[in-house]
């Protein structure tokens, strides 16, 4: 047995569209017999006894090991309290080879129950001994160390159930809600736009009782004190009962409550010390202790909180009593226990003595033994609902505590004898005023209603999904996807947006190179969709990153497949162009059920895709007889197409002339039929995206096939006597392509400085050696910097076998670096020549070529 790969997929992907977060392991299996076979599963339902009747599994009957691992997986993280349930299982090209999909509910927690289940298997059938204890006690580590707070979790979950896009600052509590220039951050209930100096206010609890009470809002008398000695000095100026806190405390910390005589003052003092050197000495204000929650400068809910006690039996003792109710399954450390753990601390300790008791006294059946002095759901307190029951007044008090504040997430702590009747200096106070406060209380109160105060707050931050996306236009195909996207986000530049965009070249904010790479999988696309400048975005989806880790976006708006074709075939387990063509089909089927997927329909393979589309369908062909687009357009639908040298969109029986070919640079007038292939599908995603017709025809006018717009991409230069074009063809079908416009080229002698990538096929490099002869009168060989698994020689000399295919001899040289290659042909050039370079690293080449392109024109300016 062996894991041969380990995969982890973050979005749609080739495996599943809709389960966007799989584990992939492609794993070698041994033959089993079925005899032992059942044995095993045996062993493994005495493990784990509810591995073959939870009702997560969708298929319960366990046959072979490939069931087992899955299903083991998948249970592993149940036990560990991550319930997840989708997983999957396909046979690979080889014998004994299979991929095995687990869904996860947090990506560590999943990557190590893909391997356990795996190695419990391996296990199982050597008969060793497994302790499963130890395996889901580390998955509950991995959970804890990664797992959000409840407040974080239940805004998330409000956050997942809008399909409002979002992304977790390092495993943190900092999450950013939402797209480009839409996007907002949060962490717990604090907001970008939560009011600093609000948070601020809020933390000082003396300052807060002076702006309350300036606006009459009944407060607690109260000074503060920083020593024993002031304490004694003052304490005569509040009468008791009092209560002293710490200035800037929170979470009940600290707080001793009640105190009656100089004794517990001191108690009190001391424990409040270990938090602030200042002191609120208070007077006590009778009554029962509420939450009120103010989202958006709105009353959402109202807890009546009550502080931690146990109900004695007769029998147990206060610490017996105290172990028995953290026993109940409600309390505990985790996000999914409503209740904290009871502790019994100096202040519990502090009110036992007060009434003659020790955590080994008895306490008599029935009676309620109160083990706090603050009624924080932190201390251990239960929280009861009682929104239903506020008087118009203490709405409109709490609401207008949450404007001075400007806090539009904001907790307002009230002690009062009832909430049923207007809250005054007689008969209650606003205690405190909590930013960023917890929601716990409200979302799973132990007794009344539970409130959904989480989606409120999602609601304030975007009234609507629309608020929280930006227009996204993702492009895939074999060829022509960096040129499609770079003249996309020319015209959404001259649409007035600020476009981020992604390709094998890098990341581009608003035309600023931020990232030099290939960023044409996951993690670029989110780098982009979350950029805070950009209100547009395009993204290159490349074969390597979808097989890699899937989409960096759950949806698009326009999704584009340029075209599917014989490339990296026999890579990554995608051996034949119908598994190319269900890659590429992973992008089109992210597109949002109103947007628009554009289709070659001069490709068969792009053309059936549409087949198993849930969205509109606009197509693209340089053939405006195409039939396809014929029938396509008499039932009202959207295409683009070259008619009378325009280029052309159809909406159903409407024409639009959008722009002569010879007044877009980047067809080198009409000649450049695969740059026309880009430019079609390009002009469709502007059209679908509201771009007038006119910011078309600018944009389409001023992107130039350069170095500056289209780096390696038909870049030509006039030296002095000779021409060099420096293109990225790298596979047979963009030779193809080349070969087209080479044929057109009249220039003499052609010159071909080529190279191939080592990971193609045998038979793909001998027919691109075969295409070259056709296209050039002499060929350099070079070679690519990675050879990807080959030698050297063995690229040239499967090139030269393709050369060597055509009945007139082609001068053929081997030259293994590019640059020593170029001079070469720079040296041994004739009058009149044309030098194409295929590009190996782009911006390496382009910027060689650049280099002596300057010296060239410098050297006949000084002649």
């Amino acid at each position: 047995m062996k894991i041969l790969e380990t995969k982890v997929m973050r979005g749609p992907n080739y495996w599943s569209v809709e389960h966007g977060s799989l584990i992939v392991l492609k794993v070698q299996l041994p033959e089993v017999p079925d005899s032992e076979i059942k044995s095993i599963i045996q062993k493994a339902k005495q493990l784990l006894p509810t591995l073959s009747s939870k009702h997560h599994l969708e298929d319960t009957k366990l046959t072979g090991l490939v069931q087992l691992i899955k299903y083991i997986a998948i249970e592993l993280q149940c036990m560990a309290e991550m319930e997840c349930n989708y997983v999957r299982s396909k046979a690979g090209t080889n014998k004994g080879e299979y991929f095995i999909n687990i869904s996860y509910v947090i990506e560590e927690a999943g990557l190590f129950a893909a391997r356990a289940a795996f190695e419990i298997t391996e296990a199982l059938i050597a008969n060793k001994f497994i302790n499963i204890e130890d395996i889901v006690k580390e998955l509950l580590e991995i959970r804890a160390q990664h797992k959000l707070g409840p407040t974080s979790s239940y805004i998330l979950d409000a956050v997942k159930k809008r399909k409002i896009p979002f992304r977790r600052f390092n495993n943190g509590s900092l999450i950013t809600l939402g797209y480009g220039n839409k996007q907002q951050k949060i962490r717990t209930a604090v907001t970008d736009t939560t009011s600093g100096l609000g948070i601020e206010l809020a933390g000082d609890k003396e300052e807060t009782k002076k702006i309350l009470a300036e606006a009459n809002l009944p407060v607690p008398k109260g000074i503060l004190v920083y020593s024993e000695a002031g304490l004694r000095e003052r304490i005569h100026e509040v009468k008791y009962p009092v209560v002293l806190k710490p200035l800037d405390g929170n979470h009940g910390r600290g707080v001793t409550t009640n105190i009656r005589d100089i004794d517990k003052a001191l108690f009190g003092f001391e424990i409040a010390k270990k938090i602030s050197n200042a002191i609120i000495l208070e007077e006590y204000i009778e009554g029962n202790d509420y939450r009120f929650l103010v989202v958006n400068f709105k009353l959402v809910a109202v807890s009546k909180r009550t502080p931690a006690f146990v109900i004695g039996d007769g029998i147990s003792t206060v610490q017996q009593l105290v172990d028995n109710e953290n026993k109940n399954p409600e309390r505990g450390t985790e996000e999914k226990h409503v209740l904290a753990l009871i502790k019994i601390d100096a202040i519990t300790l502090k009110m036992l003595s007060e009434k003659n008791l020790t955590i080994n006294s008895i306490i008599p059946k029935g009676e309620v033994l109160t083990l706090k002095n603050t009624a924080n759901i932190s201390a251990g307190g239960i929280a009861e609902d009682v929104t239903d029951n506020i008087h118009p007044e203490n709405i409109f008090m709490t609401e207008h505590v949450a404007k001075m504040f400007n806090l539009n997430i904001c907790g307002i702590d009230v002690m009062a004898k009832a909430v049923d009747v207007p809250i005054t200096r007689e008969n209650g106070a606003i205690i405190e005023v909590n930013a960023g406060p917890g929601l716990r209380m409200h979302s799973n109160p132990q007794l009344g209603p539970v409130r959904d105060v989480a989606s409120p707050i999602v609601e304030m931050m975007f009234p609507t999904t629309a608020h929280a996306r930006i227009p996204i236009v993702a492009v895939t195909g074999t060829n022509g996807k960096t040129t499609t996207t770079r003249i996309i986000a020319h015209l959404a530049k001259h649409a007035g947006y600020k476009p981020g965009f992604c390709t094998t070249e890098g990341i581009y904010i608003d035309g600023h190179l931020t990232f030099d790479g290939d960023c044409t999988g996951s993690v670029s696309a989110q780098d982009v969709l979350f950029d805070p400048i950009i209100d547009f975005a395009v993204i290159e989806c490349a074969r390597g990153g979808i097989l890699r880790s899937g989409l960096g976006f759950d949806e698009c708006d326009v999704s584009i497949i340029t075209n599917v074709s014989e490339d990296h075939l026999g890579l990554k387990d995608i051996n034949t162009i119908e598994e190319m063509a269900k890659v590429k089909s992973v992008v089109a089927k992210a597109t949002s059920k109103n947007g628009y997927s554009i289709v070659n329909a001069d490709n068969d393979l792009c053309y059936k895709i549409k087949d198993d589309l849930d969205c509109n369908i606009a197509l693209f062909s340089t053939k405006f007889d195409n039939e396809r687009i014929t029938e396509h357009c008499n039932n009202g639908g959207l295409a683009a197409s070259i008619e009378d040298g325009y280029l052309v969109v159809y909406k159903g029986s409407t024409k639009i002339q959008i722009e002569t070919l010879d007044n877009i640079p980047l067809t080198f007038k009409g000649k450049a039929s695969y740059m026309i292939k880009n430019i079609l599908p390009a002009t469709l995603a502007a059209i679908i995206s509201g771009f007038s017709v006119d910011q078309i025809q600018k944009g389409l006018k001023t992107f130039l096939p350069s170095p500056l717009f289209t780096p390696g991409r038909m870049n030509l230069y006039n030296f002095n006597g000779f021409k060099v074009m420096v293109d990225y063809a790298h596979n047979m079908d963009g030779f193809f392509e080349l070969k087209r416009f080479i044929d057109e080229v009249e220039d003499s002698p052609k010159v071909g400085v080529i190279a191939v990538a080592g990971d193609r096929r045998d038979d793909d490099i001998r027919h691109v050696g075969l295409l070259a002869a056709t296209m050039f009168d002499s060929v350099i060989i070079k070679h690519d910097k990675d050879l990807r698994g080959r030698t050297a020689d063995n690229i040239s000399d499967l090139l030269k076998e393709g050369i060597a295919q055509i009945n007139k001899p082609v001068p053929t040289v081997v030259i293994s670096d590019e640059k020593e290659a170029i001079d070469y042909a720079f040296a041994n050039v004739q009058k009149g020549s044309f030098i194409l370079i295929c590009a190996g690293i782009v911006s390496e080449t382009v910027s060689y070529v650049n280099k002596l392109h300057n010296i060239s024109s410098l050297s006949s300016q000084l002649q």
